[in-house]
């Protein structure tokens, strides 16, 4: 049965879901852009039902507790501390980590970080952005893929565009693979004041301060074929980046919004990987 709970940290509260008993092996979810923690709904509850401590919390801008207006509160160094301040809350000294979209760009470096404080790694769509910004230098069909993350900066403009015509911008970029009524509720919850540009606040906080290394914590990165958002070139390279026990599972015909279009198969995944 998923809980809803409420993670007190230094940084401010998050709303996250929860299942499972409490003395049960700690999975930490973080979901990606536009959407929220119920995107993990189904491993969430799936984990809890197999004994696990699964929590996805609702992360920095779109938990309005946690909320700051500052585009430079949104940096790498700031998210990934929100990780291990949401896991010192929930007693958590080493844990299970699962990240989409934005979600695992922040798994990828936590795992460079604190590579002690993690048993496993999986990151799903987002390659490793050693990968990824080596892909941005050389190959021209990631470079149009990622266009938008420069567009995204404007503020204000942006905002105005995907919420017009009743969000039919934010709307479409889910592709009809997310059911309507998930689509529905991201949109309600991204018109609350201030929670779409917290959330584009992610693509405006600027460069990382750093370059990212090679991951040593056992990771499986799954990668769909349709996604818009990356290429095959950055998915290819990014066993490079990783010295650890690695798994690439490429699903065919899956577009980018793979927790949803395909829960099953990826809880199946998640939860082989958690087993080895």
């Amino acid at each position: 049965m998923i809980e809803q709970i409420g993670i007190p940290t230094a940084a401010g509260t998050f709303d996250a879901i929860a299942a499972g008993p409490a003395d049960g092996r700690p999975v930490l979810l973080l979901h990606g852009f536009p959407e929220a923690a119920v995107s993990w709904e189904h491993q969430v509850a799936t984990l809890g039902a197999a004994g696990f401590r699964a929590v996805a919390p609702d992360q920095r801008g779109y938990s309005p507790g946690v909320r700051p207006e500052d585009p430079a509160a949104y940096g790498i160094g700031e998210l990934v501390g929100d990780v291990l301040g949401i896991a010192e809350a929930l007693g958590w000294s080493r844990f299970d980590l699962a990240g989409h979209d934005w979600g695992a760009a922040v798994g990828w470096w936590t795992a460079d970080a604190h590579p002690d404080r993690l048993r496993t790694l999986t990151a799903v769509s987002t390659p490793h952005p050693g990968a990824l910004a080596a892909a941005l230098r050389t190959d021209d069909d990631q470079r149009l893929r990622s266009g938008y993350m420069i567009e995204w900066r404007q503020r204000g403009v942006t905002e105005r565009r995907m919420l017009a015509d009743g969000a039919e911008a934010l709307r479409r970029m889910f592709e009809w693979k997310v059911p309507p009524s998930r689509v529905d509720e991201y949109v309600r919850r991204l018109r609350e004041p201030g929670a779409l540009t917290a959330a584009l606040n992610w693509y405006r906080a600027g460069r990382p301060d750093g370059r990212i290394g090679r991951i040593s914590v056992p990771t499986l990165y799954v990668w769909s074929t349709e996604d818009v958002a990356f290429g095959s070139t950055a998915a290819l390279d990014t066993e490079n980046w990783v010295t650890g026990p690695y798994t690439f599972e490429m699903l065919e015909d899956v577009s980018h919004w793979v927790p949803e279009e395909v829960p099953e198969l990826l809880t199946g995944l998640l939860l082989r990987h958690l087993g080895q």
